[in-house]
């Protein structure tokens, strides 16, 4: 955790702070920190700076904060991610977040088992949590919008479409003839499929509406190593 997020809830004042629970184990347990010291936090889609422990117990750890700084700048890119095993989606989306994506829509496809839409991982509190996740480790404030679709055809075809003019749309496919490229200037829209990636129908429908096919390199990659390769080549 290289930054305490604070929640509205947490405030006792304007500049004064009282937290418990996870929080205040990690600072316990691995910070070790004790009164006078001072560690990095921000508010939750909002600023960040410092704050200075005035107690701590087992119980609860009161500081006083100074918010002196606005948050990074997020990643200029929506990723359209076909909905992975629920163990995978966890770390993909603190991944995702800690990497400054801030738009996300999770999809199905037909390799994507039925099941897994069924997972207590999808649950809003959950996603909420794994976000937050990847902004303790990032250092940043900012919530990404995630946003579920159950069915392919409605989002590619209708809803997608409209929202792509002005962006470059690439979909993740490890069978294309091209390289995903480097450097790109401007906001991409990424498509990342399941394991075993998107099926033929599904990547001729992605082309359809503008979206170029790349790929890695020869090896296959698991989704949150595929996010990472990506990103890492794009930007």
């Amino acid at each position: 955790m290289n930054l305490i997020l604070l929640e509205p809830t947490d405030f006792t004042s304007e500049t004064e702070v009282l937290l418990r629970g996870r929080r205040l184990d990690h600072v316990l347990r691995v910070h070790r920190a004790k009164p006078g010291d001072s560690l990095r936090v921000g508010v939750i889609n909002g600023r960040f700076g410092h704050g200075t422990i005035q107690h701590i117990s087992e119980e609860t750890l009161a500081m006083s904060i100074r918010l002196e700084a606005d948050p990074p700048p997020p990643l200029p890119l929506r990723l359209i991610l076909a909905l992975p095993r629920p163990k995978v989606l966890n770390r993909t989306i603190a991944a995702a977040t800690s990497m400054g994506i801030r738009e996300m829509d999770i999809i199905n496809a037909w390799r994507v088992e039925k099941a897994y839409w069924e997972s207590p991982r999808l649950a809003a509190d959950n996603l909420r949590l794994q976000s937050m996740l990847g902004l303790e480790q990032a250092g940043d404030t900012v919530l990404p919008t995630i946003r579920l679709h159950k069915l392919f055809t409605p989002f590619v075809r209708e809803e997608l479409p409209t929202t792509l003019p002005g962006k470059r749309a690439l979909l993740a496919d490890p069978h294309a003839n091209e390289e995903a490229p480097r450097h790109v200037t401007g906001t991409v829209v990424l498509a990342i499929g399941p394991e075993g990636g998107f099926i033929d129908r599904e990547v001729e429908t992605f082309k359809e509406i503008g979206f170029e096919p790349v790929h890695t390199g020869a090896r296959i990659l698991r989704v949150e190593t595929a996010l990472a390769s990506l990103i890492g080549r794009l930007f």
